[in-house]
């Protein structure tokens, strides 16, 4: 026998095992390939190579054109062997290496003879085999072997041409569908794996029409599956059907009963997927739950590890939803908490703490001691999680909660996990009054001894902010110093930050705090030094007992709401000059050019057009440049600003665009206005809107422009009162008007006397989607639930023809002006059916949902289902509302 080609590993641990294909190289094992070649094959040997080779392809290693060519050539003269366990190697080997299709012909021959052979065995791979490297063309001559092959007596043949489907159906979905006859019979077979195989292929068969699926579920849901694998399988396309199916209210839910009488089934992966299908079934009540969690609860005191835990996850899950349905199982999940198993006593212990009243934290907390220290960080952050909810559910229960998490901080453990505490106290501090003396001192002695550099800044950060606002601000400076003398630089310069605050918020300590200041001076690291430096001069009184000044708090406070990179990119484009740089002049809006980019070509002007050094699209330039103009500074907080939206062709004499500034009573237009004819001036200048399409709104105010040289934008603006609450909506007509002036190109003077003039522009509308902010949400479904139902509003409406199912979506999109969430604004081709979801924020910051479900039908009919929920019954009742009337 050939000895494997490995290299030998001296340092290799002795009590490791030892992998027989370790070391082996492409090369060596192309060399060995040779053998397929022998006139005396030795069976053995050539299966050893074969192994070897799959195990390469496996692992990545990628063939040449060539090399896969001559060991395909090689392999197809092991067809001459007759020994069972080499042909199988061969027949695994051919499907792998996907031979293209001028070299399929070279086995073809071989494959179907084999698949007419009476050797059930080679009958069954052959199928394999020729299905995963055939073509089309192929598949059409062996169709009629295949359908008999689904129905054959031998159930390894029979699966193999199922399984076979199954892939198929992905490439030549047209010839598998002829099969559903046969495959409708296989379905019927007494041998269980045909049945599942059997079973999955006619669901995929008929997956795009939801009726056909129903009618199979509602057929096979009367008995006639014997098969374990099979019953899970229609288990999960039963819950398929209920939760498409519309009447899923207590009571109409359809194939309830027979979810419930799988319960009571003989074998338990069947148990186990009917309880799981229970739990999962949308709007479940706690009826319909009691017989899933009674088995649940039985797996719990089962032998078997995989039961165990297979249960207590369900459990787990359920208990984020209806923690009152699982209370009944809590004696047996204490139990599990000393299971050898520690994903199992992971999983019982976080569901415990999640499910456990006010009396029995003590007790879990003894429990929860001795067990942390024998498992895994990882599992020991989700404790740490589960501990955290636990302790926001008791806040009475805050110090035995808060002593546990300091105790665990610090013992040994990962910065992961260590900061999975950290974030906890942090936390608790935050939401409890009452930890937060206790927990910053945790905190404290934690720093004291912390080897990571990130959480000891991040610590420091939080103490200069409540450290100044706790009872005796001063216990908390000696931890802060000694920052200052025993750690690195980045953890020294956090702490001059800190000592900082404490002197700006604490008058009585300021002299102490100037004391250590100005020791830090002395430091070896510029940074700390310019920090220190900064400091003593900034909070002023030389160190005297005197209140700091109110702008040395906002800068050593106040919150930097500016991304750091738009700064730098503003500092870099600033130019020295007798203005100061303005950092209010740095965009907030998280991806932002550099300014210099700002300036686009063409004539057009950009959608501010205020100050040229501000961003033109953020909604805080449009509040300041609003709030600067006396007409509107008492209309309240700007809501939302629209994109610009043209008013003139390209290249005319004026370019005009509109930004729709909304508010809660009021709308203004702001013109954004450019004179792209060098020899005129034009001054006066006003936009005359025509209101009378627009009968919610009453002019209140305008402001014009004084002057409009060539090619400097300039703005107008009108306002407009609107009644409050109600989405207003109208059309405007525009017209521009002003006196024009001559301008010598040559000299640049202007004449004295000047024409007045007017310049027709585009009519503008107000949608209902202007009073709609677009803001999205990370996970849709969790904040659907959060929302609640409470001010859920669901209607059914018909959109009438259209194109198609993503017209349809689009133009409801645009309509509401809400943001399309999780991708859901991507309609598949020839999709029946989509659902859509949807996020915003409406007018008077009310956070939206919507859920929308579109079908269309052979007329190209379009029918939707909206549901709307809303923090304001008046807000969901606008949505349908617009729904309505657009």
């Amino acid at each position: 026998m050939a000895q494997p080609l490995v290299k030998k590993d001296d340092d290799r641990d002795d009590e490791a095992e030892y992998s027989p294909f370790l070391g082996i190289e492409k090369g060596a094992v192309l060399q060995e390939a040779r053998v397929f070649n022998d006139p005396q094959l030795d069976p053995r040997r050539c299966s050893q190579v074969i192994t070897k080779l799959l195990y390469l392809l496996n692992q990545g290693d990628s063939f040449t054109k060539v090399e896969a060519t001559e060991v395909f050539f090689s392999v197809t003269k092991l067809f001459q062997s007759k020994d069972l366990g080499l042909r199988r190697m061969v027949y695994l080997i051919i499907k792998e290496l996907s031979p293209s299709a001028d070299e399929v012909i070279i086995v073809t021959s071989s494959l179907m003879k084999d698949m007419n052979s009476k050797t059930d065995m080679y009958r069954a791979n052959a199928i394999r085999v020729l299905c995963r490297i055939t073509d089309g063309t192929l598949l059409t001559q062996i169709e009629r072997y295949l359908k008999q092959a689904i129905v054959d007596k031998n159930p390894v043949v029979a699966s193999a041409a199922l399984v076979s489907g199954i892939h198929l159906l992905q490439t030549n979905p047209e010839i598998v569908k002829r099969w559903s006859n046969e495959v409708q019979e296989a379905v019927q077979s007494r041998a269980a794996l045909v049945q599942f195989h059997a079973l999955a292929l006619l669901q995929q068969i008929r997956q795009n029409d939801r009726l056909a699926v129903s009618k199979l579920v509602t057929s096979l849901t009367r008995g006639t599956v014997r098969s374990p694998l099979a019953q899970c399988l229609l288990i999960r396309y039963t819950s398929q059907v209920i939760r498409e199916s519309p009447n899923t209210h207590t009571g109409d839910r359809p194939f309830y009963d027979f979810l419930e009488s799988c319960l009571r089934h003989k074998a338990e992966m069947v148990i186990f997927e009917a309880a799981r299908a229970i739990t999962e079934l949308s709007g479940v009540t706690s009826r319909e739950l009691t017989p899933a969690i009674t088995v649940l609860q039985l797996f719990l005191s089962s032998s078997k590890p995989v039961l165990r835990f297979a249960a207590v996850r369900t459990l787990n899950k359920v208990a984020m939803t209806h923690p009152m349905a699982v209370t009944n199982c809590n004696i047996d999940m204490e139990s599990l908490i000393s299971d050898q198993n520690r994903s199992i006593a992971t999983l019982a212990i976080t569901t415990l703490l999640k499910t456990g009243n006010e009396s029995s934290v003590d007790r879990l907390m003894k429990q929860i001691t001795n067990f942390m220290s024998d498992i895994a960080d990882e599992f020991k952050i989700v404790v740490v999680e589960a501990i955290r909810s636990l302790c926001l559910k008791f806040p009475l229960k805050y110090r035995s909660l808060m002593n546990f998490l300091s105790n665990i901080l610090r013992e040994e453990g990962g910065f992961e996990y260590k900061k999975a505490i950290v974030d906890s106290i942090v936390i608790l501090i935050r939401d409890i009054p009452e930890a937060k003396e206790s927990g910053l001192l945790h905190l404290c002695e934690f720093i004291e001894d912390c080897e990571f550099t990130y959480l000891s800044t991040q610590i420091l950060h939080f103490l200069g902010i409540e450290g100044p606002k706790t009872t005796d601000p001063s216990k908390y400076i000696r931890y802060i110093y000694n920052r200052v003398h025993l750690e690195n630089a980045t953890v020294r310069a956090a702490a001059v930050s800190t000592l900082a605050k404490f002197g700006a918020m604490v008058d009585a300590l300021k002299p102490r705090v100037f004391v250590l200041l100005r020791r830090c001076i002395f430091d070896s690291d510029d940074e700390v030094r310019d920090r220190a430096t900064l400091y003593l001069n900034t909070l002023g009184g030389d160190g005297e007992v005197v209140e700091t000044n109110k702008d040395a708090k906002t800068f050593l406070f106040g919150a930097l709401d500016i991304p750091l990179v738009n700064l730098e990119t503003s500092l870099k484009n600033y130019e020295p000059s007798e203005a100061p740089f303005d950092i209010d002049s740095v965009p907030k809006e998280v991806k932002s050019q550099p300014l210099a980019e700002k300036k686009a070509p063409g004539k057009k002007p950009t959608g501010l057009g205020a100050p040229a050094a501000g961003p033109p699209s953020t909604v805080d330039a449009y509040e300041r440049l609003l709030s600067s103009i006396p007409e509107f500074s008492d209309f309240g907080k700007l809501f939302k600003s629209s994109a610009p939206v043209e008013l003139t062709e390209a290249e005319t004499e004026y370019a005009v665009n509109v930004v729709k500034h909304i508010f809660d009573r009021h709308v203004v237009f702001q013109y954004n206005c450019t004179n792209t004819i060098p020899e005129q001036l034009l001054e006066n200048v006003s936009v005359i809107v025509d209101a009378s399409e627009a009968d919610d709104f009453t002019e209140v105010a305008s402001k014009p422009l004084r002057s409009l040289p060539y090619d400097t934008p300039g703005q107008t603006f009108m306002a407009f009162e609107k009644p409050e609450g109600i989405t207003a909506v109208g059309k405007f007509s525009n017209v521009l008007r002003f006196i024009v002036k001559e301008v010598d190109p040559t000299t640049g003077e202007v004449e004295e006397d000047g024409v007045e003039d007017e310049y027709q522009l585009e009519d503008l509308e107000v949608v209902a989607a202007d009073y709609m902010m677009k803001v999205g949400v990370a996970n849709f479904r969790n904040a659907w639930e959060s929302m609640g139902d409470d001010f859920e509003r669901v209607d059914e409406y018909g959109l009438g023809p259209r194109e198609s199912l993503a017209e349809a979506v689009s133009a409801v999109i645009n309509l509401l002006g809400m943001q399309p969430c999780e991708g859901t604004e991507v309609v598949a081709t020839n999709s029946r059916s989509h659902t859509c979801l949807l996020s915003g924020v409406f007018l008077g910051n009310v956070r939206v949902l919507a859920r929308l479900q579109f079908g269309i039908d052979g007329s190209r009919g379009v029918a939707m289902k909206l549901a709307v929920r809303s923090e304001d019954e008046a807000v969901s009742d606008a949505i349908h509302e617009i729904v309505s009337c657009g």
